[in-house]
């Protein structure tokens, strides 16, 4: 979290708390195995046996940690670990992207329900200039054959020739939720690529790489599910 110094720095200003009581006893212990620490309001993952990842997941590659058709999969990046990792969430084969896998049980599980509404982000390379109604239309909501989808915000990122790149968040995960939506505005997916997932950004990591998660990453996740 930070060196010693400042960490006593956190506890004499009232900064962490455990199982929800402020501690300011230098050298008080704990027990990170039953007890729940926060950090300005921010739970530290503790647990040494849980592991959290970021994956770039190429085009190709199927959102699951096995597949019986011998496709290539997630697994096929993690298969040094020896734990029994979850993926967080799914993109299609033909969708790359972020994709979180951990074995911490909960945390996946709060992550992908959508009563906790996390936040997903994607960018989607499109044909056609895009009209100011298209933006209005798909945050109000456009009827799919399972329901009304809405988009919480929907951007143009940037308009080259006869293509647009746009900018789509939503907060569910219905199966080719995005594709299906700039298909019913008149914009069918050339190439869709996750962004974000709730707090964790893709940023500059590559297809089929993958990185562990900061602490104020894995903080983060826990703090968008109330964790």
């Amino acid at each position: 979290m930070a060196s010693r110094r400042s960490c006593e720095e956190m506890i004499g200003e009232g900064r962490v708390t455990v199982d929800g009581q402020v501690v300011r006893r230098f050298g008080a212990r704990v027990d990170p195995a039953k007890q729940v620490i926060h950090v300005d309001g921010k739970r530290l993952p503790t647990m040494p046996d849980l592991v959290y990842f970021a994956i770039n997941k190429p085009i190709g590659v199927v959102s699951t940690m096995s597949d019986p058709e011998g496709r290539q999969s997630l697994a096929d990046y993690v298969a040094d670990r020896t734990e029994r990792l979850f993926h967080v969430g799914r993109l299609d084969t033909e969708t790359e992207g972020l994709i979180l896998l951990t074995n911490d049980g909960e945390l996946a599980n709060r992550l992908t329900h959508p009563s906790y509404g996390v936040q997903k982000k994607y960018w989607a390379k499109v044909p056609g200039r895009i009209k100011p109604e298209v933006a209005r239309r798909l945050k109000k909501g456009v009827e799919l054959e399972d329901g009304i989808a809405k988009a919480d915000s929907f951007t143009v990122v940037q308009e080259h020739g006869q293509q647009s790149l746009v900018e789509i968040v939503l907060h569910e995960g219905r199966k080719h939720i995005v594709r299906r939506m700039l298909e019913e505005v008149g914009h069918p997916v050339i190439d869709l690529a996750r962004i974000e997932f709730g707090p964790v950004k893709l940023g500059r990591l590559k297809p089929g790489t993958v990185r562990a998660l900061t602490v104020k990453e894995v903080g983060d996740l826990y703090a968008a599910v109330g964790m």
